[in-house]
């Protein structure tokens, strides 16, 4: 399995989750110039750009700190090109880093971090 095969299987697993969680998947895979969002969902009235990180396993660390300063300015880049075409409506928004671990044909670990990052 390619690491985009196992990125999707993340994303999909991540869904799973915050829809359990009472979360609405407004886009999937989001992309534009500026760069990609894999995740976009409201909850309670604010939007969460959330990026999530797969991996197998912590052999290279935990899936949250490949989400470095870099990677956070080109999300937020791509979040308020979105907020351009999507206007929020006065809604609050935040950025959220999910860690997604596991073997396929295994369940997964799902780790949620809320607000992990700001403007």
């Amino acid at each position: 399995m390619n690491t985009k095969q196992l990125g999707d299987i993340g994303e999909a697993a991540a869904s799973a989750y915050l829809r359990a969680r009472r979360y609405v998947i407004r886009e999937r895979q989001y992309r534009c110039p500026m760069g990609e969002i894999d995740l976009i969902a409201e909850k309670d009235g604010v939007l969460v750009f959330i990026e999530v990180k797969t991996r197998r396993n912590c052999k290279y660390g935990t899936p949250a700190t490949a989400v470095n300063f870099r990677k956070q300015q080109k999300i937020i880049r791509t979040a308020v090109w979105y907020l351009e075409e999507h206007p929020p409506e006065d809604r609050p928004c935040r950025f959220d880093v999910m860690e997604v671990y596991g073997q396929p044909g295994s369940e997964y670990q799902i780790r949620h971090y809320e607000n992990a990052f700001e403007v």
